[in-house]
């Protein structure tokens, strides 16, 4: 797989906005295990491996445990996750997929047995973020940094 432009070098206005943005999730207030979760599960839905990569770094960083990272590609049929946990799950696949799903109200209807609507609107956003950014890493096949390989015992 080739790279196909340095969107950065390309568009350096456009990723000042991204990082705004971004910068506004992170401070809104929602805690970082959701916006992780979110952030995952999403790169995970758009098949982006530098956003992988980059997150599942960033989960275990701010101490998330590995069954928890591994398990968000295969939510549906894990017991890891609490009740709230899932409703972001499900709100996050069906927002990611909005084009299929339509974003049922069940799913919003489960979100909200948990969470307010400010933190709602702060999913949202983080949802949104983490798509765009999925597509310009996806869309200019931007590469993920390969770790050195563990040898197997």
């Amino acid at each position: 797989m080739k790279t196909r432009f340095d969107f950065n070098a390309v568009a350096p206005e456009a990723v000042k906005a991204m990082i705004a943005l971004e910068m506004h999730c992170k401070n809104s207030g929602l805690p970082a295990r959701l916006f992780h979760l979110i952030k995952l599960r999403a790169s995970i839905i758009n098949g982006c491996a530098y956003c992988v990569d980059m997150h599942v770094k960033e989960a275990r960083h701010d101490g998330l445990g590995e069954q928890w990272i591994n398990l968000v590609s295969a939510w549906h049929e894990s017991t890891v996750f609490t009740d709230a946990e899932r409703a972001v799950l499900a709100f996050t696949d069906s927002l990611t997929l909005v084009a299929q799903t339509r974003s049922p109200d069940a799913d919003y209807d489960d979100l909200r047995a948990h969470f307010s609507e400010a933190d709602i609107a702060k999913m949202i956003m983080v949802i949104g973020a983490i798509n765009a950014w999925n597509r310009i890493a996806v869309g200019t096949r931007k590469k993920h940094p390969v770790d050195a390989v563990a040898k197997a015992a």
